[in-house]
């Protein structure tokens, strides 16, 4: 007889912790290897953790909400026989792998980001800051995107106590933090300079904080007093949309530029192929791809628009991963990342998007599919619409929206003078920081999309 520690997996780059959703087994309960333990969350992408082990559950040893660090021990299982429990690798501790300690002398900056926008859900606010030595002090990435967004300098978040292991401040303990400071009771940094609206919804006890709670109280009353209405409580997904737009609206200077393209050759192309592309390759073509291909090699055409802003420093992505916005059948959106996008063909570009749609709307998605997006890409034309105004997804710096193809009659323009076509036209939109991108280069940007699509070869291999 012998016990076998349970621990947090690592869910993915950039993934330093989980919420406990729901245990599904108790103590006492006989556990065979793989049998689903418990739910997690991270951000927004719901998880089951597998055991490691064959045995009776001996110990939970975190509750439902609890946040737990990647590699933490979560629960306790007493096996039969040790000599029989299958071989599975020990997962590196936190303090080896999902911590790093920053140089003393060059500041290198840590990129942990994810994707989404206004037709887009949530995906979790990450940002890259450059690191100090504090005292040989260690600090998550998480801790220090929540440090970077809250204007949070290195010195103010070494005097932070930490509860974690080795005395490590954990988001807890930040959070704490900020309640107080927010509250009035710690004087609040402003070494580090924000978004001007950023600082000011951070003052704590504003008229118009003030303002915005007695509005909030008074709407609460007159919905719950109403005769005629519904009360709809928020899911955790919504919820997490919610905050994620505002604080890209208070982080970013948007700016949105329009365009039109005549998409007719490539809806010729896809109908004459898509049959036997589907009888050869098994799988649907859609309009995803091919936009995706185009979007690609715009970013290589500019490739400022595949970048973050932190502070004063603009972080150039080198890799070109593209997030697409996905409907799921509870009305809620996610975005699946394809990764280097630009190195995949077009066939490889339908099987990435096709899987990781199926495996969004089937609830299979994994944390590591919805990680380190560079630059967000939503469909609005699927739900009818002409165009939008996407909200960027942070720490990105745009995100581009495609409407509804419709026929139009359109002045075609040749040598022989002009005439009067039937064309199959589409509006496309794209949101951008104005800090760091100017609309001649969105303008650009967007001309360089338009063209990549119009000039689509009909006689086009796939």
């Amino acid at each position: 007889m012998s016990l076998v520690n349970i621990t947090m997996p690592k869910l993915g780059e950039g993934i330093m912790e989980a919420t406990v959703l729901r245990w599904l087994k108790k103590p006492g309960e006989w556990v065979n290897h793989d049998d689903s333990l418990l739910e997690i969350a991270t951000d927004k992408v719901d998880s089951e953790v597998p055991s490691t082990a064959t045995g009776t559950l001996e110990e939970i040893l975190c509750n439902e909400n609890d946040v737990i660090a990647i590699g933490s021990v979560i629960a306790k299982i007493r096996t039969k026989d040790a000599s029989t429990e299958p071989n599975i690798p020990v997962l590196p501790s936190v303090q080896t792998e999902t911590y790093v300690q920053a140089p003393i002398e060059k500041p290198q900056v840590i990129t942990q980001e994810t994707e989404t926008g206004a037709f887009v859900p949530y995906q979790p606010v990450q940002h890259e800051i450059p690191v100090k030595q504090s005292n040989a002090r260690f600090y998550s990435p998480l801790v220090m995107n929540i440090a970077a967004s809250e204007g949070i300098d290195f010195s103010e978040l070494a005097k932070i106590p930490g509860t974690g292991n080795d005395g490590r401040v954990s988001k807890k303990d930040l959070i704490d933090y900020l309640e107080k400071r927010k509250s009035g009771a710690l004087p609040v940094n402003t070494s580090i300079q924000q978004p001007p609206l950023l600082t000011q919804l951070n003052q704590p006890n504003t008229d118009n904080n003030n303002q915005q709670n007695v509005s909030a109280q008074v709407m609460s009353e007159d919905f719950t007093s109403a005769g005629n209405s519904e009360i709809i409580e928020m899911d955790r997904m919504r919820k997490m949309i919610s905050e994620h737009m505002t604080r890209s609206i208070a982080t970013s200077a948007h700016v949105t530029s329009f365009a039109e393209a005549d998409v007719t050759n490539l809806v010729k192309w896809r109908e004459k192929i898509k049959g036997a592309f589907e009888k050869r390759e098994g799988e649907k073509i859609t309009y995803t791809p091919i936009f995706i291909e185009a979007i690609t090699k715009s970013i290589k055409e500019f490739p400022l628009l595949n970048s973050s802003l932190i502070g004063d420093k603009i972080i150039l992505k080198k890799d070109i991963n593209i997030g697409m916005a996905t409907a799921l059948p509870n009305g809620n959106l996610i975005v699946p990342v394809i990764k280097n996008a630009d190195q995949l063909s077009m066939l490889g570009l339908v099987k990435q998007v096709n899987k990781l749609a199926d495996n969004a709307r089937s609830g299979k998605l994994q944390p590591a599919d919805t990680q380190n997006g560079t630059f967000t890409f939503t469909n609005i034309g699927t739900f009818g619409s002409l165009m939008g105004t996407p909200i960027i997804n942070q720490p990105q710096v745009a995100i581009l929206a495609v409407g509804a193809i419709k026929k139009k009659p359109v002045v075609i323009e040749s040598e022989k003078g002009d005439s009067i076509a039937i064309r199959h036209m589409m509006f496309v939109s794209m949101s951008y920081d104005h800090r760091i991108i100017d609309g001649g280069l969105g303008s650009k940007f967007l001309a360089a999309f338009v063209r990549a699509l119009e000039s689509f070869d009909i006689n086009s291999s796939y």
